[in-house]
């Protein structure tokens, strides 16, 4: 089929079953990461642009401004790209190279509030995206409270419920702003009232509580001088737990060497998670995981094995872990 413009490729990515050890439950990956953009946050970013537009907050020639850690900023960029838009996104340290390099590349500027500060600063991020857009006479996207949010991800629950019907037990995502797990969850429990929505973020991060403390995993979780965001629906999500950080990046390393499957830092928790449900319910259980993005982003941080030391995150007890949860990919075949 024949698109006339890239954001009208957006959707309809595909489904992929991992080799969860026999008599587990089937863990099926939404590979979000064959987006335009390689996310699932340019969902969202279209339909924050489209919803502002219709209520004529936005015309043409506009300025639009997001507080962002790389990737929902790399979705507006390419919508303010196709549509003529200004786009100036507030970023950190804690952003990959790659996802502001992405953003540059589609003529956004950056606005960084860290100076030489290192690591996480989202309370920064969001005061200072306020700020500016009110300096600037700009529209603030304001994806932490913007209904777009999780509007955005409707589609991605429909496509969900027309590729697997009611067989659906568990729905797992991460949870930073919360709009992508509440979004899609929102709209197939209408459809699946039994469906089990579990969110999962950082150890270190406080959504679901607990003491604050440093991660590495972007574009997930909220420090505890960080705001909850407004589209975060604790009515929706039934369960929230922690991932480590080596529980994380040691899933996507172990993914992308044993199966060819590579994708982010903060999927590769989520992931890890639900191969631990796998292995308590039967193989007549499905669990649907959102990966919000794919490993690309992350070549010099998760896949850099110097990076991996330098911060102390190899941990041979998940590896251990992860080959008890999965089957060799040579011995998988098609059922």
């Amino acid at each position: 089929m024949i698109k006339d413009r890239v954001s009208d490729l957006i959707g309809r990515t595909p489904l992929l079953r991992l080799a969860a050890a026999d008599g587990a439950g089937t863990v099926l990956l939404k590979l979000e990461q064959y987006n335009p953009t390689g996310t699932a946050k340019i969902r969202m970013a279209r339909t924050m642009v489209d919803e502002a537009e219709a209520q004529e907050l936005l015309t043409p020639g506009g300025w639009l401004v997001e507080a962002t850690s790389g990737n929902t900023g790399f979705g507006l960029a390419l919508i303010a790209a196709e549509r003529g838009y200004k786009f100036t996104a507030v970023v950190d340290n804690h952003s990959s190279v790659e996802k502001l390099r992405g953003m540059l590349a589609y003529g956004a500027e950056l606005l960084n509030i860290s100076g030489d500060r290192e690591g996480l600063a989202t309370a920064e991020r969001y005061a200072g995206a306020r700020r500016f857009a009110a300096e600037q006479g700009a529209y603030l996207t304001a994806q932490d409270r913007n209904p777009g949010n999780p509007n955005g991800y409707r589609p991605l629950a429909l496509e969900l419920h027309d590729d697997l019907g009611e067989d659906i037990d568990y729905l797992y995502g991460a949870v930073g702003t919360g709009g992508s797990l509440c979004g899609t969850g929102r709209v197939l429990r209408k459809r699946i009232p039994d469906l089990k929505i579990i969110g999962v973020e950082p150890v270190g991060s406080v959504n679901f509580g607990g003491d604050e403390a440093p991660y590495h995993q972007s574009g997930t979780g909220t420090p505890e001088i960080g705001e909850i965001c407004d589209v975060l629906d604790y009515d929706v999500i039934d369960e929230g737990i922690k991932v480590s950080d080596s529980e994380a990046f040691e899933t996507c390393r172990y993914l992308a060497r044993n199966f060819g499957v590579l994708i982010g830092g903060s999927a590769g928790g989520v992931v890890y998670k639900a191969l631990e449900r796998a292995q308590c319910v039967g193989p007549e259980t499905t669990i649907v995981v959102l990966v919000c993005d794919g490993g690309e982003k992350y070549l010099d941080t998760v896949f850099n094995d110097e990076w991996m030391v330098a911060n102390g995150l190899f941990d041979a007890r998940v590896v251990d872990r992860l080959a008890s949860m999965l089957r060799p990919a040579r011995s998988v075949t098609k059922r």
